[in-house]
């Protein structure tokens, strides 16, 4: 495996360097970066002219230039990172950092909430196959996939974002509302969960009741303004995901499996409390928070191997979806707990225009607030341009693997359903849609241009369009390379798990 690794990261290193060089030859070689200066009727045209010459060293040989330039971006390794120099003399270093930043964000963002839409939704068509089902969710996301990104930006920025912060204005769901989202719901989600004709009616009827009962409940409390989990709904909540794990993986008669996913329910809620004053101004921000998740996913690993006894494999996995899902429910009750504060400082939370608000001066929740609500349009919209990709591929390596001999044996042997689809087919599903991963957040990178182009984000997108309006090589330059190692490295890891999935692929 190791020798497998170093195979590929080979190959990555010699990609980049190869486009890198064409690049660079290519950008050097179109355009005049002395057009603007050729314009101007001063006396010291000439001056500025060979000040800009000896600057860019467009004097020199086109390899002297690119090692120049190779020599900068090669000082990162050593921690002095330079991607050389604007035309007009600014440090691109600075700039880049901050624009990759926005855009790896907002791709990553996209990319995540694609995958695990994509994904689980292409299991269900896949378990719903040719059911009305089947055929709503491949029309909607073809319908979504085929629309163009900047007309779907426009209808966003009013529908997503400007009529929603008229209706913020006074937050409350009328009647005609709730009916209408109670009977669209007691429609799909009975549709989801599958089931005689009676069982069907009865979800449906409990969902439209629900619906009805919990948005009139919302609109007494003012939810939508001073919005609230607190420890029984996350501890209920916690259960109900404990419970639904251990039934999915290993079935409720597995006592160890359930006490597994219990255990870890207790250790959350003690930590909701022990954590709330610490979590008020985290130090260090994301960092601090990313780190605790990292511990709770350890904690929750070894209460897995520690109590699941002959079931360790679902007890782990039932204690680490457990602890995920409830460190993401307290993670989302205390950014409702800020949620006034932002609307006290931003009363129109959504805004068209930027990553971020800059006059905001907030504690972190609040700021991180304005950068998720800044964040959600385009990423949203990135997202709906994959998932027709994910979902359709999901779909078909899942019918595909349901015909394969294994499976067919495991089902004739009486293994139960759940174990089949989780544990025999999903894994080997996932092959093929492995490899789609990494050709899709490229391709999402270089769509990003266009959304932070319609949503004013000053990010990767706007320093490539100014450098080749321009005719500024380094922007450029260090846009491409930033995108492509990315891109590569995304390469690479979808390698190494195709191998390990597939160890066939090692050798």
């Amino acid at each position: 495996m190791l020798k497998y690794i170093l195979k590929r990261l080979g190959s990555t290193v010699l990609i980049l360097f190869g486009a890198t060089l064409l690049s660079f030859v290519i950008l050097i070689n179109t355009g005049d970066p002395l057009a603007d200066l050729r314009e101007i009727q001063s006396d010291n045209v000439e001056f500025l002219m060979q000040e800009r010459i000896e600057r860019m060293g467009l004097d020199q040989p086109w390899y002297v230039r690119y090692w120049d330039w190779l020599s900068g971006v090669l000082g990162c390794f050593a921690g002095s990172c330079d991607f050389g120099t604007t035309i007009t003399g600014a440090q691109v270093t600075p700039v880049i950092a901050a624009a990759a930043e926005q855009s790896l964000r907002l791709v990553f963002v996209a990319t995540v909430a694609a995958i695990l839409i994509g994904v689980m939704t292409g299991i269900v068509t896949a378990m719903r196959q040719y059911s009305l089902l089947d055929y709503l969710v491949t029309f909607f996301i073809f319908l979504f996939w085929s629309l163009p990104i900047f007309w779907a930006a426009v209808l966003a920025k009013e529908w997503l974002a400007i009529r929603f912060n008229d209706w913020m204005l006074d937050p409350h769901f009328t009647w005609p509302n709730i009916l209408i989202l109670a009977t669209i719901l007691a429609i799909v989600v009975p549709m989801v969960l599958g089931g005689s004709l009676a069982r069907r009616l009865i979800t449906g009827g409990m969902m439209f009741a629900f619906v009805c009962a919990v948005l009139p409940w919302m609109n007494a409390v003012n939810f939508m303004t001073h919005p609230r989990l607190g420890p029984v709904i996350i501890l209920i909540g916690s259960l109900v995901l404990a419970a639904g794990f251990t039934a999915l993986f290993a079935g409720l008669r597995h006592r160890r499996v359930l006490y597994s996913g219990l255990t870890v329910v207790a250790l959350g809620m003690i930590a909701y409390y022990a954590t709330w004053n610490l979590l008020e101004e985290p130090p260090g921000g994301w960092f601090f928070l990313g780190a605790m998740f990292v511990l709770t996913i350890a904690i929750c690993v070894v209460v897995g191997r520690s109590l699941g006894g002959y079931a360790k494999g679902p007890a782990t996995a039932v204690s680490v979806l457990t602890g995920a899902l409830m460190s993401g429910m307290i993670l989302l009750d205390h950014f409702m707990y800020h949620w006034p504060g932002l609307l006290s400082a931003k009363p129109r939370p959504v805004s068209t225009i930027g990553s971020h608000t800059p006059t905001l001066d907030e504690n972190f929740w609040v700021t991180a607030l304005d950068q998720l609500t800044q964040l959600w349009l385009p990423s949203v919209l990135m997202a709906l341009l994959s998932l027709a990709t994910y979902t359709r591929y999901t779909r078909s390596s899942m019918l595909e693997v349901q015909k394969q001999d294994f499976v067919r044996t495991a089902r004739a042997k009486g293994v139960a359903e759940r174990t089949v689809i989780l544990k025999h087919a999903f894994r080997n599903a996932m092959i093929p849609l492995v490899t789609i991963v990494a050709f899709d957040f490229a391709a999402l990178i270089s769509g990003s241009i266009v959304v932070e182009q319609v949503f004013g984000w000053n990010a990767m997108g706007n320093v490539f369009i100014t450098g080749m309006q321009t005719n500024d090589p380094a922007p450029v330059m260090a846009f491409i390379l930033v995108t492509g190692s990315v891109a590569v490295m995304f390469n690479l890891l979808a390698d190494i798990l195709y191998a390990v999935l597939d160890p066939r692929i090692r050798v």
